[in-house]
């Protein structure tokens, strides 16, 4: 194994991507564009890289993975976010002169980060999921929320750009004026968004399912059923563990098999409480937040790609184990107190999973410092917003005294 990998993006996925290669003696060099960004302090990087935003700075972002393949020859090009994914796949035919390119072609990963066109091949191949609207103005839209039953979601048609602007994957509405609002927010950012019915159920009712597809035809599966959620009900998963869920088999292997799909991706479902149907929510065309668990399990889906694009090595299907637990601290902790006010929250099940077989998204006693610089940021971040609460109010203070005088 000759070739190096490029991590594009140091978040949790970049880093157990990185993690993932890094032990098989495989060279990760790290490109990131955040500075909150922790898997490029990894042990197992050999170089880092800071490169421009890959969407507002799309041709530099394009010319630096060149230049790299100046330094280092042709390597592995892996997107581990959906910005780094847009930019490569775009580009895809260009930067396979100088690299190997882990991604499927835009034409394919435009149906998939564009929730829309998920949403249109589902229907077309019969796939339940969410009855949804894309709104062209706002007369559509308030002709939905005329007629619409709530709670419903406004949901950005891109998410990764939607999170970044409003640090928020979604919003959930319950009344016309709320949604009204919610609309017209993404609409003065110039986001798209899509109107949808909500399906209602547990946290514990959303499943993934993790696969590596070569022309179209399932390779490795794997499965995995979500546990909690930060913040609950709409959020990232914080706990998931390993588990056998058949009903998503079928469905995802048709949505996978229709669009030709060769790499890995994560398919997510949600069972409907009202009649037991998992929906469709999303398709993820890129290493998931908790990869780390198949890792943990038995199937290194990063390593099984590598060796698919470097050595022509078809991966095939591996028993792994059931009931492992994948946590991430940092966003569990946090889920605490929102799990608190919902009357959810129980210390005996919130301590389960981390008495159980588990694994971190960053803490490694092996790899130890993205999990301090993680904590760090955090702390940061946490100090950053108390000083902007209390900043107003010493002015408003200052003013106050100045006035007396």
């Amino acid at each position: 194994m000759s070739k190096s990998a490029i991590v594009l993006a140091a978040h949790n996925i970049g880093l157990g991507v990185a993690r993932a290669l890094g032990k098989h003696s495989i060279g990760v060099i790290a490109v990131y564009y955040q500075k909150r960004d922790m898997g490029y302090v990894s042990k197992y990087v050999q170089e880092r890289v800071r490169a421009p935003h890959p969407e507002t700075a799309e041709a530099e972002f394009v010319d630096l993975l060149i230049d790299l393949a100046k330094r280092h020859g042709n390597c592995v090009l892996f997107p581990t976010d959906d910005a780094t994914l847009v930019t490569v796949s775009r580009h895809r035919d260009r930067l396979a002169e100088h690299h190997t390119v882990a991604c499927a072609p835009w034409s394919t990963i435009r149906q998939l980060i564009d929730k829309k066109y998920t949403y249109e091949l589902a229907e077309s191949l019969g796939i339940p999921a969410p009855r949804t609207r894309v709104p062209q103005n706002a007369g559509q839209a308030r002709d939905y929320a005329e007629r619409a039953a709530y709670p419903c979601l406004v949901k950005p048609c891109q998410s990764h750009q939607y999170f970044e602007r409003f640090r928020k994957k979604l919003v959930k509405v319950d009344n016309a004026t709320e949604l009204m609002t919610a609309y017209q927010e993404a609409a003065e950012a110039g986001m798209e968004v899509m109107l949808q019915e909500f399906i209602p159920g547990e946290d514990t009712d959303g499943v993934n399912y993790n696969s590596y597809y070569c022309d179209g035809a399932a390779a490795v599966e794997f499965t995995a059923r979500k546990v909690r959620l930060s913040p609950p009900e709409s959020g990232v998963p914080a706990v998931v563990v390993s588990a056998d869920v058949p009903e998503v088999v079928e469905p995802a292997r048709k949505l996978l098999e229709a669009l030709r799909f060769t790499g890995y991706s994560c398919t997510e479902f949600k069972k409907d409480s009202r009649d037991g149907v998992y929906k469709l929510m999303e398709i993820n065309p890129r290493h998931n937040r908790s990869l780390r668990l198949a890792i943990a399990c038995g199937i290194n889906f990063p390593l099984l790609e590598y060796r698919h694009l470097v050595e022509d090595h078809i991966p095939s299907a591996v028993p792994y184990r059931k009931g492992f637990y994948w946590i991430d601290l940092a966003k569990d902790v946090a889920a605490c107190g929102p799990y608190w006010k919902r009357g959810r929250f129980s210390l005996t099940r919130q301590l389960g999973p981390y008495l159980k077989p588990h694994t971190f998204a960053t803490l490694d006693l092996r790899d130890p410092m993205p999990f301090v610089k993680r904590c760090l940021d955090v702390l940061g971040m946490a100090c950053g917003a108390v000083a902007d609460r209390v900043r107003p109010k010493r002015k408003r203070r200052h003013v106050l005294l100045g006035a007396d005088t």
